[in-house]
């Protein structure tokens, strides 16, 4: 059964924004208030790579590569993250999904975000 839905992604210019969310309907909110988050991508041929993380007390990371121009967020009360993505590049291009940190349920479909030249 989904465990978790992404939505947001789609075709974006060099230099644009997205927001991506992401909702994890069957998880028992308090569960989700304790838990740190993450979002993560997937490009072609690559393996997946964690983007941002949110614990739950909402104290953020970003690996140097998306620094200064994501930002990821939490609802608690909807049990969603969101993920603010500024300055897109190409390289940015992926597959992106949420699941806990370390990653403990069942990987969603993801959302694809492209980034053309």
């Amino acid at each position: 059964q989904v465990q978790v839905v992404e939505s947001g992604g789609g075709l974006v210019q060099a230099g644009g924004s997205l927001r991506l969310s992401c909702k994890f309907p069957r998880m028992i909110l308090s569960t989700f208030n304790n838990l740190d988050m993450a979002w993560y991508r997937q490009s072609s041929g690559k393996e997946r790579e964690l983007v941002a993380s949110i614990t739950k007390f909402s104290v953020t990371n970003y690996p140097d590569s998306v620094k200064g121009r994501f930002a990821i967020s939490r609802d608690n009360g909807k049990r969603t993250l969101n993920l603010r993505m500024n300055s897109l590049e190409p390289e940015d291009t992926a597959v992106y999904y949420c699941n806990t940190v370390p990653d403990s349920v069942a990987w969603g479909q993801g959302t694809q975000v492209t980034v053309s030249s």
